[in-house]
């Protein structure tokens, strides 16, 4: 496909980058001629400089021609106007950056109007993701399918945790819950397992079931704190004041430290249920007499990776039972993923590729079986993927014992009549199902994909 994205910032060359892995024809435009130099010297990409609200800048760069256009510059009215203008010269789909929460808001309403297919908002999807780990405390990650009726858990298998040594066929007879193990990472393998696959201490795993059933497992695991009462949030930027809106609603008391008076403010005004610390959250003294040392959670999002870092590290050393640490470089997380195997690492460029990388590959595939659902897994070395089965098919109706499946793929999960079943053998995909798979490939587009031919 041909795509267009318009700003070559972070967020930007993370969905350029993703995308030309997936061998799409991609033309990146920005104003800076030398952020486009570094891209094109490390992506293979088409590059075009110039202002992209300018009709001719977009004709040159073929946006007029482009399948999809992405616009995910600094400036949320930027990329409004480049949707609207991308559209009107024949762009087929455009989706937006949209950050301010005021023009989100009404976007939601208008973008059919303006003829936008998607809006993205990553600090809020940053913030939903935060919120979902804080719900279950136990997980690194937690991703849903189809509306939350599906969740997928990742987490990490320390000592003394009762599923090492355990073989996946004995699951349910010994927890008496219907869960699937459906990857572990071990020693920088990705596997999918089988049932005579056996759990080792260390093992990063994705179990998916239904929501009842998650909270079900991880009780009967002892897993399941009772839920998260107090929760330290380190920066009061856009991420924060989502977070602790829906902390609110989790009926969690949140303080957020922020080293900035006039930021500080506008927090007190946007939060008032929420205590706002001005002070400088990287001082130890001004942390415990912020009550760190007492905290459910810390959540670590100051606009510098490396105060971050450090925070996550002196986090560790009090002892605080959740971590949570916004980092946008890739290096570092990878650095602070192996020192701190049981944090959460949030990098809301990488939720954003994800949502249009989806995006991408429902538009493309023609055989009406669509991506409807994309995460990336284990540190991006495996994808959940949710299909909708809208067509019929030759592999429909057969036991999944039977499906010619390809190496690195797993049916985890069939959503039928608003009903989750985690599958066995003898179950069939049917029509109008929807259907989870994990798969350690990066080429499914469509539910013919999943099968040897």
């Amino acid at each position: 496909m041909k795509v267009c994205v318009i700003g070559a910032g972070k967020v930007g060359a993370t969905i350029a980058e993703a995308l030309s892995e997936e061998n799409h024809d991609i033309v990146v435009i920005d104003r800076k001629r030398e952020i486009l130099d570094d891209l094109s010297n490390c992506l293979d990409v088409l590059c075009v400089h110039g202002n992209a609200v300018n009709l001719a800048t977009l004709r040159e760069a073929g946006a007029d021609q482009a399948d999809i256009l992405i616009a995910a510059t600094s400036s949320d009215e930027i990329n409004m106007l480049c949707c609207i203008f991308g559209k009107k010269i024949g762009a087929r789909h455009t989706i937006a950056r949209v950050r301010n929460p005021e023009y989100f808001e009404q976007m939601l309403a208008m973008k059919q109007d303006l003829g936008m297919e998607l809006i993205i908002n990553p600090e809020l999807a940053a913030a939903d993701e935060i919120a979902r780990v804080i719900r279950i405390p136990g997980a690194l990650k937690v991703e849903t399918f189809s509306r939350g009726r599906v969740e997928l858990v990742e987490m990490k298998l320390k000592e003394g945790n009762p599923l090492i040594h355990c073989q996946l066929s004995t699951l349910y007879a010994a927890f008496g819950v219907k869960v699937l193990i459906c990857t572990v990472e071990r020693k920088e393998e990705v596997i999918i397992p089988d049932g005579s696959f056996t759990l080792q201490q260390g093992d990063r795993i994705t179990l998916t079931a239904s929501r009842g059933n998650i909270s079900e497992f991880l009780r009967s695991l002892g897993l399941a704190q009772t839920r998260m009462k107090n929760v330290l949030i380190v920066g009061g930027g856009r991420i924060s004041v989502y977070l602790a809106r829906q902390l609110q609603a989790m009926q969690c008391r949140t303080t957020i430290i922020e080293i900035s008076e006039q930021r500080c403010a506008e927090l007190s005004e946007l939060l008032p249920h929420t205590t706002i610390v001005c002070a400088d959250g990287t001082d130890p003294q001004i942390l415990q007499e912020a009550g760190f040392l007492e905290c459910d959670a810390a959540v670590l999002m100051t606009g510098v990776d490396e105060e971050n870092f450090v925070l996550a590290m002196y986090a560790e050393t009090c002892a605080v039972p959740k971590i949570i640490c916004k980092l946008s470089r890739g290096g570092y997380a990878d650095i602070l993923q192996q020192a701190l195997p049981q944090a959460t690492i949030i990098a809301p460029k990488n939720i954003t590729a994800e949502q249009i990388i989806q995006q991408v590959r429902a538009r493309q595939n023609a055989t009406g079986s669509n991506v409807e659902t994309l995460y990336k897994i284990i540190s991006g070395k495996a994808e959940a993927l949710e299909f909708a089965v809208r067509k019929n098919s030759a592999h429909l109706n057969i036991p999944l014992k039977d499906l010619p499946l390809k190496p690195g793929i797993l049916i985890a999960a069939i959503l039928r009549n608003g009903r989750a079943l985690i599958p066995n053998g003898n179950d069939c995909l049917k029509l109008h199902d929807n259907v989870i798979v994990m798969t350690t490939c990066s080429s499914c587009n469509d539910l013919e994909d999943l099968f040897l031919r």
